[in-house]
C-alpha cells in the first residue's frame, strides 16, 4: 500500500507511508491497521487495550473493530446552498428596516456609508463564516476546533440563534394571522364598526381640511370635531393593539392568552418542523420556492405601486440625498448595524450551511454574489415600500414622514393601511402578507437548521436512534414554542421587544463578529487560513480580505459596539411605556448570556489546563483536525516529507492536536 492514514478519536492525525502494513499505536493505547473505506477515504479505528504494551507488532491475533466513518451530508446541487443562504439572509429586515433607515439617514447619501461597511465588514465576515464551515465541515460549535480555546464562540452563536428562533417566529405568526384575515370582502382593519373598536376610532382623518379651516367646528364622520382629532385613532392601530395583541398596560400584566394567535403560532411551527426534519436534502428543495417567490410578489407590488397617485413623491422622498447627514455619526452606526443584522452574521447558521458544501466549492465567489443579492434586495424593496407610502400620504393629505415607519409598525400598521385604500384591497393584502410569511419562513427554518446542526455535531457518528435528527428538531421546536407562549399573552409585545432589543441585538452580533475575526486572524493566523481557502478553491482571495480580518473589520465592529454601549437608552414601547427595572435586568441577562460565553469559556479552559501559561496556550490553540482534512491535505504532507533529507520509506509522521 503506497499510503495509509489514521484519524483517531479526533485527537490526532497520523500519516503513514510504508510498503508493508505496520501496527499503529492509538492515543487510547489500541493497536490496529488503518483501513480504507470503499470510496478510498480513510476510516478511524477503535480497540481495547491500554498503554504501549497493548501493541506488540504483527503478531497481534486480530485487528480492533472498525467504526464506519459517517460522511457528512452535502447539498444535492450547489444552487441549493445559494438559495438557502438567500432565504436565510434576505428576510424581513430587508423590507421593513433598510428602507426606513435609508430615508431617515439622508436618502441616497445613506448608500455611501452602507456600501463602504459592506466591503470592510459585511462581506469579509460573511465569507469568513461560510469558508470556516466549509473547511471544518462542522456546525457553529465544532467549527471552532480550529482554535479549541475559543470554542465559546460556538456556544455564544448557539445562544443567539436560539433566542432569534424563539422570538422571530412571532412575526410569522402575526403575518399568518393577517393573511387569514385578508380573505374577507372587507378588510377588518379598514372600518370602525368592529367589536374591538373604541369611540375614538375614525377612518378618514382629513387633517389638511382642519389646518385650512374649511371644516372649522364641523364634525368629521358626524361624531368628531377638529379639536378632538388629537385623540382619534386609526382602525388599523386599534385592530393591531386591541385585536391582534390585545395589549395590556405593562410587562407585569400578562393577562390571558390570545387563542387565535396561539393557533397561528402552532401552525407556523409545524411548517418549520416539516421543512427542517429531514435535513438539507429536503430544505434545499423548499427554499427554491420560499426564497424566490417573494421577489415575484415584490415585483408585482412595485408595478402596482408606481401606478398609484403620489408614488413618485414617495420614491423621491426615499432616494433624495441629504448630504448634511453624511457627517453624522449615527448614520454610519445605523449602516453598520443594519449590515451585520441583515447579513445574519454571528448566528452560526451560515457556518452550518457552508459545512454541507463540497470541500472544493468556490465559497469566495459565492460570498460576493450572496452579499450583492442581499443588499440589492434591500434597496429594491425600498422602492416598493415608498411607492405605496407615497400613495397613502397622498390619500390622507399628510407628509410622507408622518406615515413612514420601521419594523412591525411598517408591516402591520402602515402597509395594511395603505393596502386598505387600494381597489381590490383583499388581493393586495393577501399578496403582501404571504410575501412576509415566506420571507420570514425560510429565515426561520434555516436558523433552526443551524441550531440543530450545532447540537448534532456534538454527537458524531451513527447513533443508536434511527430518528436522531427528527427528534432533535422536534425538541428544539417544542422548547421554543413553550417560551413563545409568553408572547401570545396580553403582555406578549413587551416580551417580544425584550428579546428583539437585547438577545439578538446589534451589540451581541458585533461582539461575536469581532471575536471571530480576532481568532481567525491572530490566533489561527490570517495567512494560514488564506492558504486553507486556497487549498479549497484553488486560488488565494484578494489580500484585502486578509487585511479586513486582521485590522479593519475588528476596528469597525468594536467602534460600533462601543458607540452602542455609550449611547445606550432604556427600552420603551411606543415611546410612552418605560420598562420597569426588573424588565431591563431580564433584557441584559439575555444579552450577556451569549456575550459571556466567550470570556468565561476561555478562562475555564486556561485554568483547567496544565503546565505554564505558554504551554497551555500552545496546547489549547492547536487545531483539532477532522477526517476530511487528512483526505485532502495528505498529498501535500507526502510531498513535503518525501523531499525532506533523511526521509525513509517507512517513516511515520505524527501531527498531534490535543483538545
Amino acid at each position: 500500500m503506497e499510503k495509509q492514514a489514521l484519524s483517531a478519536s479526533s485527537c490526532s492525525l497520523v500519516l503513514l507511508e510504508e510498503t508493508k502494513k505496520t501496527p499503529l499505536l492509538h492515543p487510547n493505547g489500541a493497536c490496529g491497521y488503518p483501513p480504507a473505506a470503499s470510496n478510498g477515504s480513510l476510516v478511524p479505528l477503535t480497540g481495547a487495550g491500554s498503554g504501549a504494551g497493548a501493541c506488540a507488532g504483527p503478531e497481534k491475533k486480530a485487528p480492533p473493530a472498525v467504526v464506519p466513518y459517517q460522511e457528512r451530508e452535502t447539498w444535492t446541487r450547489q444552487m441549493d446552498f445559494m438559495m438557502s443562504c438567500v432565504g436565510f439572509a434576505v428576510g424581513l429586515g430587508n423590507v421593513w428596516r433598510f428602507p426606513y433607515l435609508c430615508y431617515k439617514n439622508g436618502g441616497g447619501v445613506f448608500l455611501i456609508p452602507y456600501m463602504l461597511i459592506v466591503f470592510v465588514g459585511g462581506i469579509p465576515v460573511f465569507f469568513l463564516e461560510i469558508a470556516l464551515g466549509q473547511f471544518m465541515k462542522a456546525g457553529s460549535i465544532n467549527v471552532w476546533n480550529i482554535a479549541p480555546l475559543f470554542k465559546g464562540l460556538g456556544y455564544a452563536s448557539m445562544v443567539i440563534v436560539f433566542f432569534s428562533n424563539t422570538y422571530y417566529i412571532m412575526v410569522l405568526a402575526w403575518a399568518f394571522y393577517y393573511l387569514i384575515k385578508s380573505f374577507n370582502s372587507t378588510l377588518p382593519w379598514s372600518t370602525c364598526d368592529n367589536e374591538w373598536n373604541t369611540p375614538n376610532c375614525i377612518e378618514i382623518f382629513r387633517h389638511q381640511d382642519c389646518i385650512n379651516g374649511s371644516l372649522a367646528n364641523d364634525t368629521i364622520n358626524g361624531n368628531m370635531t377638529c379639536a378632538e382629532l388629537a385623540n382619534a385613532r386609526s382602525p388599523i392601530i386599534e385592530f393591531w393593539e386591541n385585536k391582534v395583541l390585545n395589549i395590556s398596560s405593562g410587562l407585569g400584566e400578562t393577562g390571558e392568552f390570545n387563542w387565535e394567535l396561539m393557533l397561528c403560532l402552532i401552525a407556523v411551527w409545524v411548517m418549520v418542523y416539516f421543512c427542517v426534519w429531514k435535513g438539507v436534502k429536503s430544505t434545499g428543495k423548499i427554499v427554491y420556492f420560499t426564497a424566490t417567490f417573494p421577489y415575484v410578489v415584490l415585483i408585482i407590488l412595485l408595478v402596482r405601486g408606481v401606478t398609484l397617485p403620489g408614488a413618485y413623491d414617495g420614491i423621491m422622498f426615499y432616494i433624495k440625498p441629504d448630504w448634511s447627514k453624511l457627517w453624522e455619526a449615527q448614520v454610519w452606526i445605523d449602516a453598520g448595524t443594519q449590515i451585520f443584522f441583515s447579513y445574519a452574521i454571528g448566528l452560526g447558521a451560515l457556518t452550518a450551511l457552508g459545512s454541507y458544501n463540497r470541500f472544493n466549492n468556490d465559497c469566495y465567489k459565492d460570498a460576493f454574489v450572496l452579499a450583492m443579492i442581499n443588499s440589492g434586495t434591500s434597496f429594491f424593496a425600498g422602492f416598493v415600500v415608498f411607492s405605496i407610502l407615497g400613495f397613502m400620504a397622498n390619500e390622507q393629505g399628510v407628509h410622507i414622514s408622518q406615515v413612514a415607519e420601521s419594523g412591525p409598525g411598517l408591516a402591520f400598521i402602515a402597509y395594511p393601511k395603505a393596502v386598505s385604500l387600494m381597489p381590490v384591497a383583499p388581493l393586495w393584502a393577501a399578496l403582501f402578507f404571504f410575501m412576509l410569511l415566506l420571507l420570514g419562513l425560510d429565515s426561520q427554518f434555516v436558523g433552526v437548521e443551524g441550531f440543530v446542526t450545532g447540537i448534532l455535531d456534538l454527537f458524531p457518528g451513527k447513533s443508536q436512534f434511527r430518528y436522531k435528527r427528527e427528534i432533535s428538531v422536534a425538541v428544539c421546536c417544542l422548547l421554543c414554542f413553550i417560551i413563545d407562549l409568553s408572547m401570545v399573552t396580553q403582555a406578549g409585545m413587551y416580551v417580544f421587544q425584550l428579546f428583539d432589543y437585547y438577545s439578538a441585538s446589534g451589540m451581541s452580533l458585533l461582539w461575536q463578529a469581532f471575536w471571530e475575526c480576532i481568532v481567525v486572524a491572530w490566533v489561527y493566523g490570517a495567512d494560514r487560513f488564506m492558504d486553507d481557502v486556497a487549498l479549497m478553491i484553488g486560488y488565494r482571495p484578494f489580500p484585502w480580505i486578509k487585511w479586513c480580518w486582521s485590522f479593519i473589520t475588528p476596528a469597525v465592529c468594536m467602534g460600533i459596539f462601543i458607540f452602542h454601549l455609550v449611547n445606550y437608552k432604556p427600552l420603551t414601547y411606543n415611546n410612552t411605556y418605560v420598562y420597569p427595572w426588573w424588565g431591563e435586568v431580564i433584557g441584559w441577562c439575555l444579552a450577556l448570556s451569549s456575550m459571556l460565553c466567550i470570556p468565561v469559556s476561555i478562562l475555564y479552559k486556561l485554568v483547567s489546563a496544565k503546565g505554564t501559561f505558554k504551554e497551555r496556550w500552545a496546547h489549547l490553540t492547536t487545531p483539532v483536525w477532522g477526517h476530511h482534512h487528512l483526505e485532502y491535505m495528505a498529498p501535500d504532507i507526502r510531498a513535503l516529507t518525501s523531499n525532506a533529507p533523511g526521509t525513509e520509506e517507512n517513516k511515520v509522521i505524527i501531527f498531534e492536536s490535543v483538545m
